[in-house]
């Protein structure tokens, strides 16, 4: 269980018609002060008004730490960098669901627990059966997860730890089968279930492009990569995804349930589907040498085109993802033999003007993680209709340690918020026939 915020020696006075409220003032270990308001209501009677919950602090969490002005990440205090350079997945989520690094035999026990829950139930095959051949894998992917409390509902009693860890392990190790099918179904071909020899990411890659015709060995460079950009999405602070799934869960819906609702926000282009729409932009722009004109344009306030990729709603300086990302991009590509692709040659030509033109800089348009992810994973081979649920396969366990984190917290209130409320004033029923 977290430790209760630090109130600090001081507070924040606030004066309302005549009225004065003594708020306190909370501190946590990184980042800024927060004034607690939750008694605004009461002694007041009014509540603050901040669309996007930008200035809002809905939860207190000992997970994930940004500093968006420096470019830092952290999961559980550790440098995100250190992470995708020196250890792997399975054990990031080890530290994310458990709190700290696990050793040697803890390791072993959790690969091994994870490994031996990734075949899906059989009769989930009929399920995806039902779905359109042309169906979005992404509309598979919610569906199936929120489908997982029909099939496994010996784990969706939220009140019993034992049946939270299951399910917790259940999903983290069934997604990647789950996703892979969905691509496999969008592509008419056979599912290939999962193997237990193999990691965490090549087992993924094997099932998403391996045949029964034929044997597929998969490159260790590839699944490198993959695990580097599961990695780097594994969880980011209090995101819309992660909100909707703490929103969800503070109503203590079952924990697929709960999942199923961050698969379905991250949807959204706005915010699961940005690795896309960069690949896109980048497609667009073609060549390098057409590069002036589109950067003529996003500096034009009366021209509606946006460079996809750069910049971030935290980030107000260089993404920390986006430099491991843009080596292991090079890393993909030269083992694929594809250096000299345009796109990637627009990309690293964007990259340099962006870091070095003073308009980009002074409107911290900076490269993301997002820049470089989506040329990785359509090198790999997959199409863009996938970015999306990779993206939603890594988060999961950011998702999984938020859900838990929030029910173990005894200040956990079924999520309300307020409104300001501009509609019409208290009036009469007219009838029909005078109106």
């Amino acid at each position: 269980m977290m430790d209760s915020p630090a109130t600090g020696q001081h507070t924040a006075t606030l004066t309302l018609d005549g009225k004065s409220l003594e708020l306190p003032v909370l501190s946590g270990t990184m980042g800024p002060d927060v004034i607690d308001i939750r008694k605004l209501y009461s002694e007041l009677g009014v509540f603050t008004f901040d669309p996007g919950y930008t200035a809002t602090g809905s939860c207190a969490s000992t997970i994930t730490f940004i500093d968006g002005d420096k470019g830092e990440l952290y999961y559980r205090g550790y440098p995100i960098d250190q992470l995708a350079e020196r250890s792997h997945y399975l054990e990031v989520c080890y530290l994310l669901l458990y709190g700290e690094l696990p050793n040697a035999a803890q390791m072993e026990d959790f690969e091994n627990r994870v490994t031996r829950h990734t075949m899906l139930h059989e009769q989930m095959q009929y399920f995806y059966r039902g779905f359109r051949r042309d169906a979005h894998p992404m509309a598979i992917v919610c569906g199936v997860v929120g489908a997982m409390s029909a099939f496994y509902h010996d784990s969706t009693d939220i009140n019993d730890p034992w049946q939270r860890e299951v399910a917790s392990i259940r999903m983290i190790a069934k997604l990647p089968t789950i996703c892979a099918w969905a691509f496999k179904y969008s592509i008419g071909q056979p599912f290939i279930y999962p193997r237990n020899d193999l990691d965490y990411a090549s087992n993924f890659l094997h099932m998403c492009f391996a045949v029964p015709s034929e044997p597929y060995d998969v490159d260790p460079i590839l699944a490198r990569a993959m695990d580097r950009i599961f990695t780097l999405h594994a969880d980011h602070e209090q995101n819309a995804s992660t909100s909707t799934v703490r929103l969800a869960g503070s109503s203590q819906a079952n924990p697929f349930a709960c999942i199923a609702a961050g698969v379905a926000c991250l949807w959204g282009p706005a915010h699961g589907g940005a690795n896309q729409a960069a690949l896109e932009m980048l497609r667009e722009i073609g060549t390098p040498d057409r590069i002036p004109e589109f950067i003529a344009r996003a500096k034009d306030r009366n021209d509606p085109f946006r460079l996809m990729g750069f910049g971030h709603r935290v980030y107000k300086s260089y993404d920390p993802r986006a430099k491991v990302m843009q080596e292991t991009a090079r890393e993909v590509l030269d083992l694929l033999g594809i250096d000299n692709n345009p796109t990637l040659q627009v990309a690293r030509e964007l990259e340099r003007i962006a870091l070095e033109d003073e308009y980009f800089i002074d409107h911290q348009l900076y490269p993301n993680v997002d820049f470089y992810s989506g040329i990785i994973l359509e090198a790999i081979g997959f199409p863009t209709s996938m970015f999306t649920p990779i993206f939603a396969l890594a988060r999961t366990v950011g998702w999984i340690a938020q859900w838990k984190e929030m029910l173990e917290d005894p200040a956990t209130r079924i999520g309300r918020p307020r409104q300001l409320y501009v509609g019409a004033k208290a009036r009469d029923y007219v009838e029909v026939e005078n109106r």
